[in-house]
């Protein structure tokens, strides 16, 4: 119970009046006050119906409704408001009498949102009493699914990559055999089957059924390297972890070979394998499923566990998503990678650090019109170029500089590290966060293309 604004004002005036009426009156007055407002907020008190409709399931980044009405308030009046949660964004927050609002998620997995606070106001605008309703709802928040769904029609339309959705068949005689027929001017000498043609006489050659159905294995790396936060180019979107950018990596490949046909399967992996959906048609919602709610853990990951847990029965695809720091970071995988390359296609993809790109470019040429010395007589500092004065030019010159050393060291360690991977056998891909899904899906359609699966 509170009173209202409305009832302090009152009570604000009697004050005044004090200096004006006799006191006894007042004090009736504020009795007589404190009466109507206690029995307004009773009033207030009554219990009122709250609803709130949220969906129980969010693609992270996309706008969903969210509504919450109040039934049974009569002549009162309700000021609603949804209490926010980190990462989760209600827009607008509060209102009279019920809400209607936009819920966006900006990271993945699984959250709560509190339950719905209402302050009602009695009939005469005197007394408030605070209702909670509509307890806490559990809302999961899948990755970008739009953007992969966007990227699955592109590939399904031909308007991403053309050749990737031409299925070839293994290079060399084939894989399953099919059945005999008889032999053709244009065949491959290498299909005829010469036992079965002394037997019946004539040439006879072997026919192969292709096998048009290519595995893929999304690799994702939850280590300690996949929480480091991650800006976009695009100043407006909120930063997001390694994790989120490589789930939705896997989610976009998914959905590419559910558009292609093939089987796409994942493996989530630190120091021990956290989720693993085997590849099979269709399973673009499993892999969803499966990694929507990981976190990465304060561990070092351990790739050759995935590798075996991938196995050697038939050649796919591996997506690697992990983080190439440098060479002594991912010195695990460039250990495990020329055994998985003797079986398999591997695709090492990581976030471009859009920060060390920035801090890494040439510093703007200085303006020749600049003053370069400051003026000895009145110790007015110099705004030139280091070297040339003490002022706060100088000052943020070296800062940059020592920012611009430190970004290109790192990439420089991170393009031996992906040299390495390249030299072992590994195809390197690397992009910035807005562009690894679809460098990604490029990689895999330019393996199928090139009939490396």
């Amino acid at each position: 119970m509170s009173p209202s604004p409305r009832a302090v004002g009152l009570a604000v005036v009697l004050a005044l009046a004090l200096l004006v009426a006799p006191w006894p009156l007042v004090v009736l007055v504020a009795i007589a006050l404190t009466g109507v407002v206690g029995a307004d907020a009773m009033a207030a008190r009554r219990p009122v119906t709250v609803t709130r409709t949220v969906p129980g399931r969010l693609a992270r980044g996309v706008a969903a409704p969210l509504s919450v009405t109040v039934e049974g308030l009569g002549a009162r009046r309700a000021r609603v408001r949804q209490p926010l949660r980190p990462d989760v964004q209600v827009e607008p927050a509060e209102a009279d009498d019920g809400l209607e609002a936009r819920v966006v998620a900006h990271r993945r997995g699984r959250h709560e949102l509190p339950p719905v606070a209402v302050r009602v106001v009695g009939p005469l605008g005197l007394g408030r009493w605070d209702h909670q309703g509509a307890g806490p709802a559990a809302i999961d928040v899948d990755p970008d699914l739009p953007a992969a769904r966007r990227l699955a029609t592109a590939v399904r339309q031909g308007r991403f990559r053309d050749p990737g959705r031409r299925r070839r068949g293994a290079i060399g005689l084939g894989t399953d055999f099919d059945r005999l027929r008889d032999y053709q001017p244009d065949d491959d000498v290498r299909h005829v089957n010469w036992v079965a043609t002394a037997r019946r006489g004539r040439p006879l050659t072997n026919q192969y059924r292709e096998d048009t159905e290519r595995d893929v294995v999304a690799l994702v790396d939850l280590g300690r390297l996949m929480a480091a936060p991650v800006r976009s180019w695009d100043a407006t979107v909120p930063d997001r972890t390694r994790l989120d950018v490589a789930v939705d990596a896997a989610a976009a490949l998914a959905a590419v070979a559910d558009a292609v046909g093939d089987r796409c399967g994942t493996v989530a992996f630190d120091d021990e394998v956290r989720a693993r959906v085997t590849p099979h048609r269709a399973s673009g919602a499993a892999v969803v499923r499966a990694l929507h709610a990981l976190e990465p853990r304060p561990v070092d990951s351990d790739p050759e566990l995935a590798f075996r847990v991938i196995g050697t029965t038939k050649r796919a695809l591996v997506v690697v998503l992990t983080d190439l720091v440098d060479a002594a970071a991912a010195a695990a995988l460039l250990d495990a990678v020329p055994v998985l390359v003797r079986r398999h296609a591997v695709v090492v993809a990581s976030c471009a650090d859009v920060d060390l790109i920035v801090d890494a470019a040439p510093p703007d040429p200085v303006d020749a019109t600049t003053p370069i010395d400051g003026d000895p007589d009145t110790g007015t500092p110099g705004t030139g170029p280091p070297g040339t004065g003490t002022g706060a030019f100088d000052a943020g010159f070296t800062e940059a500089a020592r920012r611009g050393a430190v970004a290109a060291r790192v990439l420089d360690a991170r393009d031996r590290a992906a040299a390495e991977l390249t030299r072992r056998g590994a195809r390197v891909v690397e992009a910035p966060p807005d562009r690894l899904a679809a460098a990604v899906v490029a990689a895999y359609l330019d393996a199928k293309a090139a009939a490396r699966l």
